[in-house]
């Protein structure tokens, strides 16, 4: 795949079709937080030996009608959902009466479920905050002091039991499992009644991927649910200690390394051993160039730079472009 700009037309389109929805994250939108070049909603990535099927938001709204659509994972994942969202409405006409979000709640961090209904085509598209898929839990008794919580990495987050009912599935993580997420907070490994105080965490998380694989396998209907994993989002934070945070004004010319994930790779090898069919979105070398299109000090907290989370409209875009293709292909509706 390469980076090709596209034309003004298509940014405006982009840049309308964040700012007619009420349901996008005010910490995604650069423009009203304040960014003022727009280059980074122009870069969309052309796939070298095949094209993505033209754009009609119409005929998509069409093919998903009556469907529920769950998104899976951390914030990147809600980033997507609401990318998702933003797109279709532009094949709703009235958009305040026939969009609205089912629990009433506004869009926030913290909030572990949030959906949206197209009521004029019956479509539902949800998002469950689950950064580890599998279930977070207490300290065990007796455990040492530096233990205050645990990951369970043979048990699946009990919302997972609110997923199985859908026709699509996608789900992204990988971004919380690091020592400062976890170590930093206290936070250790857990299968059954063991600590595991010494395991690794790429161990664990490969040991997590292997329980959300059992769960695909013995839980979701495969003749009507199509499962999706999207790989680990290239960050863009220089130094080390992720000390230091500079958005470009243009995509990097190399991947400088950011094209490689170890966690990329543990969900790329875990998926190709499973049995049930799933579809790997491997976004990890696409956002690899991406230095332009983070949210950097452009979102709601200005005191706090961000190379990891994108802006909205910008790379979640693609990815959707890209999910909608595999999802409307005739072997995606069958």
């Amino acid at each position: 795949m390469f980076l090709m700009e596209i034309g003004s037309l298509m940014k405006a389109t982009l840049y309308i079709m964040l700012h007619i929805v009420p349901f996008a994250e005010r910490g995604f939108d650069c423009v009203v937080n304040g960014r003022r070049d727009r280059g980074y909603q122009k870069w969309r990535w052309k796939p070298k030996n095949c094209e993505i099927p033209r754009f009609n938001v119409h005929e998509i709204l069409g093919k998903l009608r009556g469907k529920r659509i769950v998104f899976v994972g951390d914030s990147l994942s809600r980033t997507q959902w609401e990318s998702l969202i933003c797109i279709l409405m532009q094949g709703v006409k009235d958009k305040r009466r026939d969009v609205y979000e089912i629990n009433g709640n506004k869009i926030t961090k913290r909030i572990r479920f949030l959906g949206v209904w197209f009521s004029s085509y019956n479509l539902r598209i949800d998002y469950y905050r689950s950064v580890f898929l599998v279930q977070p839990g207490s300290a065990p008794r007796h455990a040492p002091k530096r233990v205050k919580s645990t990951i369970r990495l043979d048990k699946m987050d009990d919302m997972s039991k609110e997923w199985i009912d859908s026709d699509f599935l996608i789900f992204n993580s990988g971004h919380w499992w690091t020592p400062t997420k976890l170590f930093d907070m206290g936070c250790y490994f857990q299968t059954g009644r063991s600590l595991k105080l010494g395991m690794g965490i790429t161990t664990a998380f490969r040991t997590s991927l292997k329980t959300w694989a059992t769960w695909v396998e013995t839980s979701v209907n495969r003749n009507r649910t199509r499962v999706f994993f999207r790989t680990f989002e290239s960050s863009h934070w220089i130094g080390r200690n992720r000390n230091s945070c500079k958005v470009t004004r243009r995509p990097w010319l190399k991947t400088k390394g950011k094209d490689r994930s170890r966690i990329s790779d543990i969900i790329i090898d875990v998926v190709k051993k499973m049995t049930a069919p799933v579809t790997v979105l491997h976004v990890t070398p696409m956002g690899a160039f991406r230095s332009d299109a983070h949210v950097g000090t452009w979102s709601d907290n200005k005191s706090v730079a961000d190379c990891s989370h994108w802006c909205l409209p910008g790379v979640p875009d693609t990815w959707n472009e890209i999910l909608l293709s595999m999802m409307l292909s005739k072997d995606g509706m069958e």
